[in-house]
C-alpha cells in the first residue's frame, strides 16, 4: 500500500498550463504517442467540466468518456450495458479510470473475465452496502468481489463521505489490486478540490505501462 498521509495530496493548478502539463503526465513512462484507448467511467450524476476525468479527457484525444442514459438513477444492468458496449467498440484492450459509482459499475462489469480490459485506475468506490447509502441506485449491490484479471489500483480517501475507507482497503485487497491511501481528500472530486490530480495523472501513467507489459506477456505466452 502506498500511503500519501492524512493531509490531501496536491491538487495541482488550474488552467491551461496544467492541462497542457496532464497531456504529456497522462501518457505512460518512456511510451510512444500511441497507447491503449482510455475510457473515462464517471460516476452518480458524471463529472462536471473541472473534474479531474474531464480534464483528462479534454487534455487528450485517446481518452473517450462512457456516458450513460441517466445519471441521475442509475440502474446497474443499463450501466453495466453502456460499459461493455464502449469497451467492445474501442477495438482494442482499453484503460479504464473510473471514479466513485463507476469503480462498481467496473466491478459488475468484469464479471467472468469476459472483458477486453488493459488495466483499470479505481478512484473513491462508494459503500453502496451500507444501509444509509442514498437510495437512488438500482441493483449496485451487492459489490462483486472477484479478482480482476487485470492491472488496477485503488485509490481511497480516509474521510471520503461516501466510503469507508476500510471497506475499500477490502475491496482492493478481494480484487487483487494495489491500494493507495489518499489521505484526507474527500470523495476525489470536484467538491473536495480535485480539478488537475498530479497524483492520479503518475498512477494512470504507471497503470498504462504495466498493463501494456502484461499484454506483451500474455501474447509471448
Amino acid at each position: 500500500m502506498i500511503t500519501w498521509g492524512h493531509e490531501p495530496p496536491d491538487r495541482g493548478p488550474a488552467g491551461s498550463g496544467a492541462r497542457a502539463r496532464t497531456r504529456s503526465a497522462l501518457r505512460p513512462y518512456g511510451a510512444p504517442e500511441v497507447s491503449a484507448p482510455v475510457l473515462i467511467v464517471p460516476g452518480w450524476g458524471d463529472s462536471g467540466p473541472e473534474h479531474w476525468q474531464t480534464i483528462w479527457e479534454q487534455a487528450d484525444p485517446g481518452f473517450r468518456r462512457v456516458v450513460q442514459r441517466n445519471w441521475h438513477y442509475p440502474v446497474c444492468v443499463e450501466w453495466v450495458e453502456t460499459l461493455e458496449r464502449e469497451i467492445r467498440a474501442a477495438g482494442a484492450p482499453v484503460v479504464l479510470v473510473a471514479h466513485s459509482l463507476g469503480c462498481i459499475a467496473v466491478a459488475h462489469c468484469v464479471r467472468g473475465g469476459a472483458a477486453s480490459i488493459h488495466a483499470a485506475l479505481l478512484v473513491a468506490p462508494p459503500d453502496v452496502e451500507h444501509a444509509d447509502f442514498p437510495p437512488v441506485l438500482e441493483g449496485f449491490a451487492p459489490i462483486p468481489r472477484e479478482r480482476l484479471a487485470f492491472p488496477s489500483v485503488v485509490v481511497a480517501s480516509r474521510n471520503d463521505p461516501f466510503g469507508d475507507f476500510e471497506r475499500s482497503r477490502g475491496l482492493a485487497e478481494a480484487w487483487g489490486s494495489r491500494f493507495v491511501d489518499a489521505g484526507t481528500s474527500g470523495h476525489i472530486n470536484t467538491d473536495a478540490g480535485f480539478g488537475p490530480w498530479p497524483l492520479g495523472e503518475t498512477l494512470l501513467a504507471e497503470l498504462r505501462g504495466q498493463g501494456a507489459a502484461a499484454s506483451r506477456r500474455r501474447s509471448e505466452s
